[in-house]
């Protein structure tokens, strides 16, 4: 069991590595705005996604219902500690390009719908109603 979890861990960080390097390209580019490579790198993305979904499927059936921490205590293993340590810090750093790069994507949208605006504005007058509500 020991050996299997060592495996499917080594497994998973490559493929969490995998998918961080997904996310630094797709940053890179959106700053560069190509367009098309950008649809192919989201193919990718979701099949990093998949592999890595199948890998916990693995991972979950090997320990069951206990939790991966408390197994890492028990087994006293210094480098499946350093492994899981790594899988952890490198999920972190997954959350925080993802969380970029959303907020990259939000911007532009913002910015594309006021660019909009401004060519094509609401043709409605709003004014004040008598009840201090916004009336068309």
């Amino acid at each position: 069991m020991k050996e299997q979890l060592k495996d499917v861990m080594v497994k998973e960080y490559n493929a969490l590595k995998e998918l961080l390097e997904s996310l630094d390209k797709q940053h890179e580019l959106y700053l560069k705005n190509d367009i098309f490579q950008l649809e192919d790198i989201v193919k990718t993305m979701e099949s990093n996604n998949r592999a890595i979904a199948g890998l916990e499927v693995e991972r979950r059936k090997i320990t069951g219902a206990n939790s991966m921490n408390a197994l890492i205590k028990s087994f006293k293993d210094e480098e499946m500690e350093n492994n899981y340590r790594n899988i952890k810090k490198l999920l972190e750093e997954i959350k925080v390009q993802k969380e970029s790069n959303e907020l990259l994507f939000r911007q532009g949208l913002v910015f594309t719908s006021k660019v909009l605006n401004i060519f094509s504005p609401n043709k409605n007058l709003k004014t004040y109603n008598s009840l201090g509500r916004m009336g068309k």
